[in-house]
Formats: C-alpha cells, structure tokens, sequence
C-alpha cells in the first residue's frame, strides 16, 4: 500500500491534506471505478475517478481518465484543472501550464463555486474553490517552471478569489510571497505579509500561515520547522519554506542543506518536495 506521503497536498492546495486510512482509499476508488463504469460519459464520474487513482499514486491512470473526459467535454475547466495538477505531480510543468490556462480561460466571466473535497479536512468543511484552485496551480506550474513573472500575474489573479476564507488566502499569499522575493520586488512582498495575523480562520492551511509569520518575522524558521521530531511530511512542506527564506534572504548555503534535507524524504509528491527537487537542479 502507498505510504501516507503520497495523500500530501493532493486534493487542495493545503500544506498537510488528510490522511485517510489506505482501506478507505481503496473502498472510494472502487466506487469511484463502478460510477464511471456505469456512466463514463459523466463529467463528475471521469473528475473522481482520476481524483480517486491519484490519491492512491496512480497517477498516469488518473492523467488517462481526465484526458478521456476532456475528448468528451472540452469545455468543463474542472478536467483541465485537475489534469494540470496531476501534470506538476509528474514534473510536466509545460502540460501543467497549458491545461490550467485553458481552465482559466474557460472561467472567465463565471461564479466562483467551491470544490468538493477528496481529502477532507477535521472540520469536514471545503475551503477551496475552482478558480482559486486553477490560479493557484497555475502560478505553481509557473514558478516550477522559472517563469517567476507570469507566476506572479497569476498569483494576482488568484488572489482576487482567495479572500473568501483564511485557508486560501495564507495558500495563495505564500507563494505569491516567494515569486516576489525570486523577483526581488521586496517592498511589494512585504504588503504581502500586511493582512496576516497570528490569530486567522486557518483550519487546513496551518503551515503555510507559520511560514508567512515567520517572513513576517513572528516566527523563527526553528520554530516553524523542528527537524528532530519533524516527519518526512512536515519536512517537505515546511522545509521548502525555510529553505526558500534562506535562499531569498542571502544564505545559500543554509538553503541548500535545507533543500536536501527535503529530498533526503519520501514525500515526492508534496508541492514542496518538487520545488526543492527544481531549485536543487537549478543549482541553488
């Protein structure tokens, strides 16, 4: 059975997604297969089960099952969406881009609505929504990528409908900080940082709000960040923070071991083990 580092920021652009129990998977998975074998022309059916295989690491199934229900329904952002995550799960950043511009073109001018989640969180409330989910994983495959300034317009963009609750809005802000400070537009990171607070609405997003108050200085990178008692989840995504805060503020070489440290980990998956993995062979 997969491990639990695989369950890492799966289903919503969250820090530590819940861990449900690898029978439970299973057992979702196989009503997820029987709904679609009853009706595979359903755009909901094709959405959960390739949500369903990449819970379970079956990733290049799930990338199968969203291109079929994209042949069938070109014009549904959600198949795009979801294929352009699973795209940065497989380091195809360039794929990943193109499909979550084609997602955001086909939300233009739409309401927002929420995402149902795969993963729930402990209060079982949804946090996330379509559009604030397709700007954030596009600015992500963006930044994986280099692009640092079209990371940053879509950052913006995706800030525009990451205020409906705290979880979205430290999500979003994280990594709209790092763009800044990789483009050196410090001023503008640091307004960034003005509406974060150590008391927040946070229920799913707790590590990406101490890594902001730590680039706010409420917090020490030891505190954010315990490698003696730290698992290999908490190491890749909190560690990828760290080790970016170092990077940024001039200490390469506390970056660097920090980078590798993630690496050392099991947790491939996580969003911060694939930025160290890329900055690492970029030679930071």
């Amino acid at each position: 059975m997969r491990t639990a580092a695989l369950l890492l920021m799966l289903a919503v652009p969250c820090a530590v997604a819940a861990q449900a129990p690898p029978n439970k998977l299973e057992a979702d998975l196989a009503k997820a297969k029987a709904d679609y074998d009853r009706d595979p022309s359903s755009p909901d059916n094709a959405i959960w089960l390739g949500r369903r295989l990449g819970y379970l690491g079956r990733f290049s199934e799930a990338i199968d099952i969203f291109t079929q229900g994209i042949l069938k329904h070109p014009g549904d952002a959600r198949l795009y969406r979801h294929r352009g995550h699973r795209y940065i799960t497989t380091r195809r950043f360039d794929l990943a881009t193109e499909d979550l511009k084609k997602a955001s073109q086909l939300i233009a001018g739409k309401a927002d609505e929420i995402e149902p989640d795969g993963a729930p969180n402990k209060a079982g409330i949804p946090r996330s929504t379509l559009q604030s989910n397709i700007w954030y994983h596009l600015g992500l495959a963006q930044y994986l990528s280099g692009d640092f300034t079209s990371a940053l317009a879509s950052y913006r963009e995706g800030m525009k409908v990451s205020r409906v609750n705290d979880d979205m809005l430290v999500a979003t802000s994280d990594w709209l900080y790092m763009t800044l400070r990789r483009l050196k537009r410090d001023a503008e990171a640091r307004q960034v940082l003005e509406p974060i607070r150590e008391q927040m609405d946070v229920i799913e997003n707790g590590a990406y709000h101490a890594r902001l108050l730590m680039y706010k200085g409420l917090r020490t990178p030891e505190s954010v960040l315990n490698l003696n008692t730290a698992d290999d989840i908490q190491i890749a995504t909190q560690g990828y923070g760290v080790g970016n805060w170092y990077l940024v503020n001039g200490d390469r070489a506390k970056a660097r071991s920090m980078f590798d440290r993630v690496l050392a980990g099991k947790a491939t998956t996580a969003f911060g083990f694939i930025a160290a993995e890329v900055d690492v062979k970029r030679g930071f």
